[in-house]
């Protein structure tokens, strides 16, 4: 599905707690609440795969922001934000919003699905990065999937729900000294045919990642959710073809920006590959996906491509625009 088939979703606040730094936001379908955030008769919202997120527009800046719950059949959605005054704005906006103001968000997706034939999932959460994987324990307690969940944090999210939900599941770890030791003994005691799920910040995840790899663990049991797109390298030269004309597009500039100053003009919010906004269909070449918006699945397929980010591995990149 392209991204103009799903269309935006109009939401209000229903709910607000804060707690430290970490604001969470429960969002209503617009017009199923009155004017002080009261629940009104009003229809159900999407359902998601545990996993997914929510492209919330912040004041015309979409962010991406992790659901917390299961996603069955829901009446909200819940989102918790880490405030960071140094940040893009996301999360200044949104711990500016109230009960009963709009939120416009584009509809559920993810990259971060569990895998239901996992004969155990591991979870390891850093920071605010656990609210992926909050929707992932929701599920395994609906569907009865064994899970383990260690915690790494300095400032906690959600804590007392963790341990209320996981009791002895959730391996917390305050303090940094102890979790190289516990990551270590994870990653070498779990079943044959264990998932491991990691979200958190950069360097914490590749910590992880690179662990896991070192101790033998294939890479399609490896499953990572980033805050957003990494810093990304200037990337090689490559020609792109549009109809019966081509580009160049030099190191450093985008696709999209190559497309943009020859004349094609395509639709964007976010030129960070979280939205999906720009997808375009990919004829002939191969793809470098650097996005955070497409499935493996549809990477892997190679037919479509966010000109954002992602670029060409060959000389010559066919594009529909």
């Amino acid at each position: 599905m392209t991204p103009a088939a799903a269309a935006e979703l109009d939401l209000a606040v229903r709910d607000i707690v804060d707690s430290g730094p970490v604001r969470t936001l429960t969002l209503a379908a617009a017009g199923t609440l009155d004017g002080v955030g009261t629940s009104l008769p009003g229809s159900s919202l999407p359902g998601y795969v545990p996993g997914s997120h929510l492209v919330v527009d912040c004041g015309g800046r979409p962010n991406a922001y992790s659901l917390l719950d299961d996603g069955v059949a829901p009446e909200t959605y819940r989102i918790s934000v880490l405030h960071r005054p140094d940040g893009g704005g996301g999360s200044r906006w949104l711990h500016q919003r109230r009960v009963g103001e709009a939120v416009r968000a584009s509809p559920p997706r993810s990259a971060f699905a569990p895998v239901a034939a996992a004969t155990h999932h591991l979870l390891i959460a850093g920071g605010i990065g656990v609210t992926p994987l909050m929707s992932h324990v929701r599920a395994a307690h609906r569907w009865g999937r064994p899970y383990t969940l260690l915690y790494r944090y300095r400032v906690a999210a959600h804590v007392a729900e963790l341990r209320a939900m996981c009791g002895p599941r959730l391996v917390e770890l305050p303090d940094r000294g102890t979790f190289s030791g516990q990551l270590a003994a994870a990653l070498v005691g779990q079943p044959l045919g264990t998932h491991l799920y990691v979200c958190g910040p950069a360097a914490f995840t590749d910590l992880v990642l690179d662990s896991a790899q070192a101790a033998g663990w294939p890479a399609v049991r490896l499953h990572a959710e980033r805050f957003t797109a990494d810093v990304l390298d200037a990337g090689r030269p490559f020609r792109v073809r549009v109809g019966a004309a081509s580009y160049d597009v030099p190191a450093g500039v985008s696709l999209l920006e190559a497309l943009e100053r020859n004349g094609h003009s395509l639709p964007f919010r976010c030129r960070q590959g979280v939205c999906g906004e720009c997808l375009v269909p990919v004829r002939a070449g191969r793809v470098e996906h650097r996005d955070l918006y497409l499935s493996e699945a549809e990477k892997t397929s190679g037919d479509q491509l966010l000109p954002c980010v992602s670029r060409g591995l060959d000389d010559l990149l066919e594009v529909v625009v």
